[in-house]
């Protein structure tokens, strides 16, 4: 009984998003209440001697508050980066130069809804990739909704080694296998399953600009140049750079080939783009005026000084372990808490970006100023419902409603590896983290498969993949992601279009989860 009363903050957010077509804010708050009523009647939360009724509801309320801001961090400069883009030319620029590497629009949005994503989070994770490949996927022609989703399902591929591996790294300190056997256990289901996610973002890309001529070649070649090196890297060195070194080489490979092909069509006197494209889906910035002296580095600054710092804050570990030193944290009495790395963050690498970047570009001092004002009051709403969804997270977790259902999950026996990656998922969608989703259930996995006398590796490499597949469904961070494309207050479509993905994924791991400890 405790199990369903659990699940009904899911259900209901979930129904009120997709089915009545309520805004994540208004359904966000709705379910907030509910679930905060919940807990106190069904789950005694605020009753015990840790924390009362209104302490607990405080301490809730100041997390989501917290962690929103942390999210919101992220989302402004990605913001400012796209109205800065736009009002300069340079995203216009870049619109250009995609098309000089070749000119169908549909083979840009792969380079950048797949290897431009995966790139960013395999480097910096946390809510960056979708935040700056959406808005570039909509300067580049698509519309904003299928930009979304295909960034969205793009970027899910390589989560489970995101922001330099912290899903398996943070799993490592909670279990007895190293980095390096926990990655060799998870790289097996996105090597098996990623290919569903390539094909669901090529399906988004060819309705987009209304065809799939071709396309499906271009879109098998994309998912073979980022998941053999993908794979390589996570078997043979560890969990740190499957994502970004898959990404940095595929993109050189899928280019490489890109510009073989422009030159051999062009040699031949053929089309390259069909018709129907450039008819059907002319780009929103089509009448924007490119500077004559706007090269195509300096229209990419913003992009290319966020690589660039990056890098050198990834990868240069006395760089690294300084940044990383650098903590503000805070715990109220109830034990209510939360920590950030304010020069570690992705805001600080974003707003970085942005500041040089417009320096770069030598935007005048009024652009930059509209484009933060403009970014800005985009906002409000977001941090709306940013605090209502995490509210609903924090809640379920802090009264035991969380744990309630992962221990019902498990009480089903030697089925469970059928749920495991639904596990990691459902992780994902109540904390909108792969990583957070990791240190909660992680103990649960690998109890439950001790119990059961099945082996540990696969199942935790199926609660890391869950997790990553968590991503494209969890609401805060489809509350961020629509936010960069003004599409704030229709998250319940973006919502409908991830879910039967994130569903097929789901059940195919579940298999594959179960065939690998039979």
């Amino acid at each position: 009984m405790l199990s369903l009363l659990a699940l009904t903050p899911v259900i209901l957010v979930l129904v009120l998003m997709t089915v009545a077509g309520w805004s994540a804010a208004r359904a966000g708050l709705v379910t907030a209440v509910f679930t905060i009523a919940l807990a106190i009647v069904a789950f005694g939360f605020g009753g015990g001697e840790e924390f009362g009724v209104v302490e607990g509801i405080a301490g809730v309320l100041a997390e989501a508050g917290f962690i929103a801001l942390t999210v919101v961090g992220i989302i402004g400069p990605a913001l400012g980066i796209h109205y800065l883009q736009r009002s300069t030319g340079a995203a216009a620029r870049l619109r250009q130069a995609l098309a000089l590497l070749h000119p169908d629009p549909r083979l840009g949005a792969i380079l950048v809804a797949w290897f431009f994503a995966l790139f960013l989070e395999g480097a910096a994770g946390f809510g960056t990739p979708v935040a700056l490949a959406a808005p570039f996927l909509v300067a580049a022609g698509m519309p904003a909704l299928a930009a979304v989703s295909a960034a969205l399902i793009g970027h899910a591929a390589g989560v489970s080694f995101g922001a330099i591996g912290t899903p398996v790294l943070a799993q490592s300190t909670l279990v007895d296998f190293t980095p390096a056997e926990l990655a060799q256990a998870t790289v097996v289901f996105p090597l098996a399953l990623g290919i569903v996610l390539t094909a669901v973002m090529i399906v988004i890309i060819g309705k987009a600009y209304g065809h799939f001529r071709g396309l499906w070649r271009w879109g098998l070649l994309a998912a073979v140049c980022f998941f053999v090196p993908f794979g390589l890297i996570a078997w043979l060195i560890g969990p740190e750079l499957p994502t970004l070194g898959g990404a940095l080489v595929g993109v050189l490979l899928f280019s490489f080939v890109l510009v073989r092909h422009r030159r051999h069509v062009h040699s031949r006197g053929l089309r390259a783009v069909p018709d129907e494209i450039t008819v059907t889906h002319p780009h929103p910035d089509a009448r924007d005026v490119v500077a004559a002296d706007l090269s195509v580095l300096r229209a990419a600054a913003p992009y290319l000084v966020l690589v660039l710092v990056v890098l050198l804050t990834r990868l240069i570990p006395p760089l690294r372990e300084l940044l990383q030193g650098i903590v503000l944290a805070w715990e109220l009495p109830a034990g209510f808490s939360g920590s950030v790395q304010p020069f570690y963050h992705p805001t600080m690498l974003l707003t970085v970006a942005f500041v040089v970047g417009a320096i770069i570009q030598r935007a005048s001092w009024r652009r930059v100023r509209v484009a933060f004002v403009t970014a800005t009051l985009q906002l409000g709403p977001v941090i709306v419902a940013l605090i209502a969804m995490i509210t609903i997270a924090r809640t379920m977790s802090s009264s035991g409603m969380t744990a309630e259902l992962a221990l019902s999950a498990a009480s089903i026996g030697l089925a469970w590896p059928l749920l495991t990656v639904l596990v990691g998922a459902f992780g994902t969608f109540i904390t909108g983290s792969a990583t957070a989703s990791n240190l909660l259930f992680t103990d649960l996995q690998a109890s439950t498969a001790r119990a059961l006398a099945l082996p540990e590796l696969p199942l935790l490499g199926a609660q890391t993949f869950g997790a990553a597949v968590g991503n494209i469904i969890a609401p805060h961070n489809i509350v961020a992601a629509v936010a960069t494309v003004s599409l704030t207050g229709q998250e319940g479509r973006v919502l409908r279009s991830t879910v039967p993905t994130a569903l097929v994924v789901i059940v195919l791991g579940g298999v594959l989860a179960l065939l690998l400890v039979l």
